[in-house]
Protein backbone atom coordinates (compact mmCIF):
# COMPACT_ATOMS: atom_id res chain seq x y z
CA UNK A 1 0.00 0.00 0.00
CA UNK A 2 1.17 3.15 -0.97
CA UNK A 3 -0.16 6.77 0.55
CA UNK A 4 1.49 8.87 -2.38
CA UNK A 5 -1.94 9.30 -4.61
CA UNK A 6 -1.39 11.96 -7.54
CA UNK A 7 -4.22 14.04 -8.14
CA UNK A 8 -6.05 12.94 -5.29
CA UNK A 9 -7.78 15.69 -4.42
CA UNK A 10 -9.15 15.98 -7.84
CA UNK A 11 -11.12 13.37 -7.28
CA UNK A 12 -14.76 12.55 -6.55
CA UNK A 13 -15.60 11.94 -2.98
CA UNK A 14 -16.80 8.68 -3.84
CA UNK A 15 -13.70 7.85 -6.04
CA UNK A 16 -11.53 8.42 -2.92
CA UNK A 17 -13.33 6.23 -0.78
CA UNK A 18 -13.22 3.86 -3.52
CA UNK A 19 -9.54 3.89 -3.00
CA UNK A 20 -9.63 4.03 0.24
CA UNK A 21 -11.87 1.45 0.85
CA UNK A 22 -9.19 -1.05 -1.62
CA UNK A 23 -6.37 0.08 0.24
CA UNK A 24 -7.66 -0.65 3.96
CA UNK A 25 -10.12 -3.38 3.38
CA UNK A 26 -13.05 -1.45 4.33
CA UNK A 27 -16.35 -3.62 3.91
CA UNK A 28 -19.78 -2.24 1.84
CA UNK A 29 -21.30 -1.71 5.27
CA UNK A 30 -18.63 0.11 6.59
CA UNK A 31 -18.30 2.44 3.70
CA UNK A 32 -22.63 3.31 3.90
CA UNK A 33 -21.45 4.51 7.63
CA UNK A 34 -18.34 6.90 6.45
CA UNK A 35 -20.81 8.19 3.95
CA UNK A 36 -23.57 8.86 6.40
CA UNK A 37 -26.00 6.42 5.11
CA UNK A 38 -25.97 4.16 8.13
CA UNK A 39 -24.28 3.86 11.60
CA UNK A 40 -24.52 6.92 13.69
CA UNK A 41 -27.97 7.79 15.20
CA UNK A 42 -29.66 9.91 17.29
CA UNK A 43 -29.98 6.54 19.52
CA UNK A 44 -26.57 6.03 20.03
CA UNK A 45 -26.01 10.06 20.06
CA UNK A 46 -28.46 9.54 23.41
CA UNK A 47 -26.37 6.85 25.13
CA UNK A 48 -23.19 9.21 24.69
CA UNK A 49 -24.21 12.50 26.05
CA UNK A 50 -27.17 14.51 27.80
CA UNK A 51 -30.40 16.11 26.46
CA UNK A 52 -30.14 14.78 23.12
CA UNK A 53 -31.35 16.10 20.01
CA UNK A 54 -29.68 15.50 17.57
CA UNK A 55 -25.67 14.82 16.01
CA UNK A 56 -23.63 17.91 13.94
CA UNK A 57 -21.53 16.05 11.64
CA UNK A 58 -17.77 17.21 10.76
CA UNK A 59 -16.28 16.72 7.06
CA UNK A 60 -13.83 13.88 7.33
CA UNK A 61 -10.85 14.16 5.09
CA UNK A 62 -8.02 12.09 4.09
CA UNK A 63 -4.13 12.86 4.85
CA UNK A 64 -2.15 11.62 1.98
CA UNK A 65 1.44 11.11 1.82
CA UNK A 66 1.98 9.71 5.07
CA UNK A 67 4.80 7.31 5.75
CA UNK A 68 5.34 7.09 9.60
CA UNK A 69 7.87 4.70 11.16
CA UNK A 70 8.30 2.79 7.52
CA UNK A 71 4.65 2.16 6.94
CA UNK A 72 2.44 3.96 4.57
CA UNK A 73 -0.40 5.29 6.54
CA UNK A 74 -3.70 6.92 5.55
CA UNK A 75 -4.31 9.89 7.83
CA UNK A 76 -8.14 10.67 8.30
CA UNK A 77 -8.94 14.51 9.78
CA UNK A 78 -12.33 15.51 10.94
CA UNK A 79 -12.36 19.50 10.46
CA UNK A 80 -14.57 22.56 9.30
CA UNK A 81 -11.37 24.21 8.39
CA UNK A 82 -10.62 24.45 4.70
CA UNK A 83 -6.67 23.67 3.49
CA UNK A 84 -6.13 21.61 6.76
CA UNK A 85 -6.42 18.32 5.56
CA UNK A 86 -4.13 20.02 1.80
CA UNK A 87 -1.65 21.24 3.67
CA UNK A 88 -0.96 18.08 5.80
CA UNK A 89 -1.25 16.18 2.76
CA UNK A 90 1.37 18.48 0.54
CA UNK A 91 4.06 18.80 3.49
CA UNK A 92 4.06 15.12 4.14
CA UNK A 93 4.99 14.90 0.35
CA UNK A 94 8.14 16.49 1.14
CA UNK A 95 9.15 14.37 3.55
CA UNK A 96 7.88 10.76 1.65
CA UNK A 97 11.20 10.40 -0.23
CA UNK A 98 13.66 10.68 2.77
CA UNK A 99 11.80 8.25 4.98
CA UNK A 100 8.39 9.97 6.40
CA UNK A 101 7.78 10.38 10.31
CA UNK A 102 9.84 8.41 12.94
CA UNK A 103 8.73 8.69 16.29
CA UNK A 104 9.35 7.81 19.68
CA UNK A 105 6.51 7.39 23.01
CA UNK A 106 7.62 7.95 26.27
CA UNK A 107 5.00 5.55 27.19
CA UNK A 108 1.06 5.27 28.61
CA UNK A 109 1.49 6.77 32.25
CA UNK A 110 -1.22 9.50 32.97
CA UNK A 111 -0.95 11.67 36.64
CA UNK A 112 -3.61 11.44 38.74
CA UNK A 113 -4.05 14.20 41.62
CA UNK A 114 -5.22 13.64 45.10
CA UNK A 115 -5.44 17.21 47.08
CA UNK A 116 -5.09 17.45 50.92
CA UNK A 117 -5.77 20.52 52.90
CA UNK A 118 -5.65 21.32 56.26
CA UNK A 119 -2.40 19.33 57.27
CA UNK A 120 -0.94 20.55 60.36
CA UNK A 121 2.66 19.33 59.59
CA UNK A 122 2.57 19.05 55.60
CA UNK A 123 6.48 17.87 55.34
CA UNK A 124 5.99 15.51 57.82
CA UNK A 125 2.38 14.10 55.75
CA UNK A 126 4.66 13.74 53.07
CA UNK A 127 7.22 11.06 54.45
CA UNK A 128 4.41 9.10 56.26
CA UNK A 129 2.83 9.00 52.32
CA UNK A 130 5.96 8.00 50.83
CA UNK A 131 6.09 5.66 53.54
CA UNK A 132 3.34 4.00 53.13
CA UNK A 133 3.60 3.87 49.07
CA UNK A 134 2.92 0.26 49.00
CA UNK A 135 -0.32 0.07 50.22
CA UNK A 136 -1.26 3.35 48.56
CA UNK A 137 -0.43 1.61 45.27
CA UNK A 138 -1.96 -1.88 46.28
CA UNK A 139 -5.14 0.03 47.14
CA UNK A 140 -5.24 1.74 43.77
CA UNK A 141 -4.14 -1.53 41.46
CA UNK A 142 -7.60 -3.02 43.26
CA UNK A 143 -9.83 -0.74 41.32
CA UNK A 144 -8.79 -2.46 37.63
CA UNK A 145 -7.76 -5.91 37.85
CA UNK A 146 -8.20 -6.22 34.25
CA UNK A 147 -5.79 -3.38 33.40
CA UNK A 148 -3.43 -5.21 36.22
CA UNK A 149 -3.74 -8.07 34.03
CA UNK A 150 -2.66 -6.57 31.46
CA UNK A 151 0.45 -4.68 32.51
CA UNK A 152 -0.53 -1.51 33.47
CA UNK A 153 -1.80 -0.24 36.66
CA UNK A 154 -0.80 2.00 39.38
CA UNK A 155 2.91 2.03 39.47
CA UNK A 156 4.60 4.66 41.18
CA UNK A 157 3.83 8.02 43.56
CA UNK A 158 5.07 11.32 43.90
CA UNK A 159 4.50 13.49 46.86
CA UNK A 160 4.23 17.65 46.52
CA UNK A 161 4.34 20.11 49.23
CA UNK A 162 2.69 23.41 48.17
CA UNK A 163 2.30 26.93 48.64
CA UNK A 164 -1.15 28.41 48.08
CA UNK A 165 -1.78 31.69 48.54
CA UNK A 166 -3.00 31.42 52.43
CA UNK A 167 -1.91 28.22 53.17
CA UNK A 168 0.51 24.96 52.02
CA UNK A 169 -1.32 21.70 51.14
CA UNK A 170 0.20 18.18 49.94
CA UNK A 171 -0.64 17.52 46.37
CA UNK A 172 -0.34 13.13 45.54
CA UNK A 173 0.48 12.12 42.17
CA UNK A 174 -0.21 8.51 41.43
CA UNK A 175 1.59 7.68 37.88
CA UNK A 176 -1.38 4.81 35.99
CA UNK A 177 0.02 2.72 33.28
CA UNK A 178 -2.99 3.17 31.13
CA UNK A 179 -1.62 1.25 28.04
CA UNK A 180 -4.25 1.91 25.24
CA UNK A 181 -6.56 3.65 26.90
CA UNK A 182 -6.23 7.26 27.47
CA UNK A 183 -6.84 6.35 31.12
CA UNK A 184 -9.27 9.18 32.83
CA UNK A 185 -11.94 6.80 34.37
CA UNK A 186 -9.31 4.48 35.45
CA UNK A 187 -7.07 7.20 37.03
CA UNK A 188 -9.87 8.90 38.94
CA UNK A 189 -11.57 5.73 40.02
CA UNK A 190 -7.89 5.02 42.01
CA UNK A 191 -7.40 8.50 43.02
CA UNK A 192 -10.95 8.62 44.64
CA UNK A 193 -10.79 4.99 45.92
CA UNK A 194 -7.00 6.11 47.88
CA UNK A 195 -8.59 9.61 49.15
CA UNK A 196 -9.56 7.93 52.56
CA UNK A 197 -6.46 6.41 53.02
CA UNK A 198 -4.11 9.42 52.59
CA UNK A 199 -6.45 11.29 54.87
CA UNK A 200 -5.88 8.78 57.57
CA UNK A 201 -2.39 8.94 56.83
CA UNK A 202 -1.57 12.59 56.73
CA UNK A 203 -4.33 13.99 59.07
CA UNK A 204 -5.92 16.14 56.51
CA UNK A 205 -8.58 16.37 54.58
CA UNK A 206 -8.86 15.92 50.62
CA UNK A 207 -10.44 18.15 47.92
CA UNK A 208 -9.57 17.17 44.77
CA UNK A 209 -8.99 13.88 43.53
CA UNK A 210 -8.54 13.55 39.44
CA UNK A 211 -6.54 13.09 36.44
CA UNK A 212 -4.43 15.35 35.14
CA UNK A 213 -4.44 16.48 31.79
CA UNK A 214 -0.65 17.92 31.77
CA UNK A 215 0.32 14.47 30.68
CA UNK A 216 3.82 14.62 30.77
CA UNK A 217 4.71 11.42 31.24
CA UNK A 218 3.06 10.36 28.13
CA UNK A 219 5.18 12.25 25.59
CA UNK A 220 5.19 11.41 21.92
CA UNK A 221 8.55 12.99 19.65
CA UNK A 222 8.25 12.99 15.38
CA UNK A 223 11.18 13.98 13.10
CA UNK A 224 11.11 14.25 9.60
CA UNK A 225 13.03 15.39 7.16
CA UNK A 226 11.77 17.84 4.31
CA UNK A 227 13.39 17.90 1.28
CA UNK A 228 14.27 21.34 -0.49
CA UNK A 229 11.60 22.77 -0.39
CA UNK A 230 12.24 25.89 -1.51
CA UNK A 231 14.31 24.87 -4.73
CA UNK A 232 17.45 26.61 -3.08
CA UNK A 233 15.98 29.93 -2.54
CA UNK A 234 18.09 30.53 0.67
CA UNK A 235 15.99 33.76 0.97
CA UNK A 236 12.66 31.62 1.39
CA UNK A 237 14.67 28.96 3.91
CA UNK A 238 16.11 32.10 6.14
CA UNK A 239 12.13 33.37 6.02
CA UNK A 240 11.01 29.88 7.50
CA UNK A 241 13.86 29.93 9.70
CA UNK A 242 13.15 33.13 11.03
CA UNK A 243 9.26 32.85 11.26
CA UNK A 244 10.09 29.47 13.73
CA UNK A 245 12.59 31.44 15.96
CA UNK A 246 9.94 34.04 16.62
CA UNK A 247 7.32 31.60 17.38
CA UNK A 248 10.37 30.37 20.13
CA UNK A 249 10.75 33.54 21.80
CA UNK A 250 7.20 35.86 21.61
CA UNK A 251 3.98 33.74 22.88
CA UNK A 252 2.00 36.25 20.49
CA UNK A 253 3.87 34.28 17.84
CA UNK A 254 3.64 31.01 19.14
CA UNK A 255 -0.11 30.99 19.89
CA UNK A 256 -0.82 30.81 16.86
CA UNK A 257 2.20 29.13 15.40
CA UNK A 258 0.92 26.14 18.01
CA UNK A 259 -2.94 26.88 16.86
CA UNK A 260 -1.85 25.64 13.37
CA UNK A 261 -0.05 22.07 14.93
CA UNK A 262 -3.31 21.65 16.81
CA UNK A 263 -5.27 22.40 13.60
CA UNK A 264 -3.71 18.78 12.42
CA UNK A 265 -3.30 17.55 15.45
CA UNK A 266 -7.16 18.06 17.00
CA UNK A 267 -8.54 16.71 13.78
CA UNK A 268 -7.07 13.39 14.13
CA UNK A 269 -7.78 12.60 17.59
CA UNK A 270 -11.65 14.32 16.63
CA UNK A 271 -11.51 11.89 13.90
CA UNK A 272 -10.36 9.00 16.23
CA UNK A 273 -13.15 9.64 18.83
CA UNK A 274 -10.55 10.68 21.75
CA UNK A 275 -10.65 14.00 23.45
CA UNK A 276 -9.85 16.64 21.38
CA UNK A 277 -9.93 19.82 24.92
CA UNK A 278 -7.69 17.11 26.75
CA UNK A 279 -5.01 17.14 23.88
CA UNK A 280 -5.16 20.40 23.77
CA UNK A 281 -5.11 21.45 27.37
CA UNK A 282 -1.89 18.90 27.99
CA UNK A 283 -0.17 20.17 24.57
CA UNK A 284 -0.14 23.90 25.25
CA UNK A 285 0.12 23.40 29.37
CA UNK A 286 3.55 21.32 28.07
CA UNK A 287 4.36 24.31 25.81
CA UNK A 288 4.34 26.69 28.70
CA UNK A 289 6.46 24.28 31.26
CA UNK A 290 9.65 26.54 30.80
CA UNK A 291 8.40 29.32 32.15
CA UNK A 292 7.36 30.80 28.70
CA UNK A 293 4.95 29.94 26.32
CA UNK A 294 6.88 28.75 23.14
CA UNK A 295 6.83 26.81 20.04
CA UNK A 296 5.81 23.10 20.69
CA UNK A 297 8.52 22.23 17.32
CA UNK A 298 12.15 22.73 16.49
CA UNK A 299 13.46 23.52 13.33
CA UNK A 300 17.29 23.02 11.83
CA UNK A 301 18.49 23.04 8.61
CA UNK A 302 19.88 19.96 7.33
CA UNK A 303 21.82 18.81 4.05
CA UNK A 304 21.36 19.73 0.53
CA UNK A 305 18.53 22.34 1.31
CA UNK A 306 16.70 20.38 3.05
CA UNK A 307 15.01 20.65 6.27
CA UNK A 308 14.70 19.21 9.44
CA UNK A 309 11.62 19.33 11.96
CA UNK A 310 10.97 18.08 15.52
CA UNK A 311 8.04 17.80 17.60
CA UNK A 312 7.69 17.18 21.14
CA UNK A 313 4.30 17.04 23.22
CA UNK A 314 1.64 14.95 25.61
CA UNK A 315 -0.70 13.22 23.82
CA UNK A 316 -3.22 11.59 25.76
CA UNK A 317 -5.28 9.25 23.39
CA UNK A 318 -6.55 5.41 23.01
CA UNK A 319 -7.90 3.05 21.46
CA UNK A 320 -10.67 1.23 24.38
CA UNK A 321 -13.63 2.84 25.49
CA UNK A 322 -15.45 5.88 25.11
CA UNK A 323 -16.40 7.22 21.72
CA UNK A 324 -13.06 5.30 20.01
CA UNK A 325 -15.31 2.30 20.19
CA UNK A 326 -18.85 3.58 20.91
CA UNK A 327 -19.00 6.09 17.27
CA UNK A 328 -19.07 4.09 14.35
CA UNK A 329 -16.93 6.56 11.94
CA UNK A 330 -14.50 6.36 14.91
CA UNK A 331 -13.73 2.81 14.97
CA UNK A 332 -13.34 3.31 10.87
CA UNK A 333 -10.91 5.64 11.34
CA UNK A 334 -8.41 3.46 13.48
CA UNK A 335 -9.52 0.93 11.04
CA UNK A 336 -8.12 3.40 8.03
CA UNK A 337 -5.16 4.19 9.60
CA UNK A 338 -3.99 0.22 10.77
CA UNK A 339 -3.42 1.26 14.66
CA UNK A 340 -3.58 -1.92 17.10
CA UNK A 341 -1.97 -0.02 20.06
CA UNK A 342 -2.35 3.95 21.68
CA UNK A 343 1.48 4.59 20.94
CA UNK A 344 0.83 3.81 16.63
CA UNK A 345 -2.30 6.25 17.06
CA UNK A 346 -0.31 8.65 19.12
CA UNK A 347 2.71 8.71 16.70
CA UNK A 348 0.40 9.58 13.53
CA UNK A 349 -1.33 11.95 15.69
CA UNK A 350 2.21 13.78 16.51
CA UNK A 351 3.08 13.68 12.74
CA UNK A 352 0.25 15.27 11.40
CA UNK A 353 1.16 17.62 13.70
CA UNK A 354 4.57 18.45 12.35
CA UNK A 355 3.54 18.18 8.90
CA UNK A 356 1.21 20.83 9.27
CA UNK A 357 3.48 23.19 11.41
CA UNK A 358 5.80 22.39 8.14
CA UNK A 359 3.00 23.42 5.80
CA UNK A 360 2.18 26.71 7.79
CA UNK A 361 5.48 28.01 7.60
CA UNK A 362 6.58 27.16 4.40
CA UNK A 363 3.65 29.59 3.03
CA UNK A 364 3.84 32.49 5.50
CA UNK A 365 7.89 32.28 4.12
CA UNK A 366 6.87 32.52 0.86
CA UNK A 367 3.21 34.02 -0.75
CA UNK A 368 1.55 34.76 2.88
CA UNK A 369 -1.79 32.37 4.42
CA UNK A 370 -3.78 33.66 2.85
CA UNK A 371 -3.56 33.03 -0.96
CA UNK A 372 -3.62 29.63 -0.67
CA UNK A 373 -6.17 29.42 2.14
CA UNK A 374 -8.65 31.72 0.38
CA UNK A 375 -8.52 29.70 -2.74
CA UNK A 376 -9.65 27.04 -0.73
CA UNK A 377 -12.27 29.18 1.42
CA UNK A 378 -13.45 30.15 -1.85
CA UNK A 379 -15.81 27.25 -2.12
CA UNK A 380 -17.89 28.22 1.66
CA UNK A 381 -17.95 31.87 -0.37
CA UNK A 382 -19.55 30.91 -3.29
CA UNK A 383 -22.56 28.61 -1.83
CA UNK A 384 -23.19 31.65 0.60
CA UNK A 385 -22.99 33.93 -2.38
CA UNK A 386 -26.22 31.14 -3.87
CA UNK A 387 -23.81 29.14 -6.73
CA UNK A 388 -25.05 25.71 -7.38
CA UNK A 389 -23.18 23.13 -7.11
CA UNK A 390 -22.62 22.50 -10.86
CA UNK A 391 -20.94 26.17 -10.89
CA UNK A 392 -18.63 26.15 -7.59
CA UNK A 393 -15.94 25.09 -9.59
CA UNK A 394 -16.33 27.85 -12.10
CA UNK A 395 -16.64 30.35 -9.55
CA UNK A 396 -13.36 29.67 -7.60
CA UNK A 397 -11.67 29.27 -11.55
CA UNK A 398 -12.69 32.92 -12.10
CA UNK A 399 -11.64 33.95 -8.45
CA UNK A 400 -8.40 32.67 -8.72
CA UNK A 401 -7.69 34.20 -12.36
CA UNK A 402 -8.75 37.86 -10.75
CA UNK A 403 -7.05 36.86 -8.06
CA UNK A 404 -9.93 38.21 -6.50
CA UNK A 405 -11.56 36.11 -3.10
CA UNK A 406 -13.43 38.40 -0.68
CA UNK A 407 -17.36 37.65 -0.50
CA UNK A 408 -18.38 40.73 -2.04
CA UNK A 409 -16.25 39.84 -5.59
CA UNK A 410 -17.30 35.97 -5.00
CA UNK A 411 -21.08 36.78 -5.11
CA UNK A 412 -20.75 39.35 -8.43
CA UNK A 413 -19.24 36.09 -10.20
CA UNK A 414 -22.37 34.02 -9.13
CA UNK A 415 -24.25 36.72 -10.06
CA UNK A 416 -22.88 37.22 -13.68
CA UNK A 417 -22.81 33.08 -13.79
CA UNK A 418 -26.49 33.06 -13.23
CA UNK A 419 -27.21 35.48 -16.50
Amino acid sequence: MSTRIPGFYNLLPEERLSQIAKATNLTDKELEIIKGNKGFSVKEADRMIENVIGYMPIPLGIAVNFKINNKDVFIPMATEEPSVVAAASNAAKYAYDSGGFTTSYSGAIMRGQIQITEVKDPYGALAKVYENKREILQLCNKQDPTLVSLGGGAKNLEVHVIDGPTKKMVVVHLFVDTKDAMGANAVNTMAEAVAPLLEKITNGKVVLRILSNLADQRIVRARATFQDPFNDNKEAMNKFMDAYELAMIDPYRAATHNKGIMNGISSVVLASGNDTRAVEAGAHAYASRLGTYRSLTHWEKGENHSIIGTIELPLAVGLIAGATTSHPVAKLATKIMQVETAEELASNIASVGLAQNFAALRVLASEGIQQGHMRLHARNLALMAGAKDNQIDKVIELAAKQGKFKFDDIKKIVKALSY
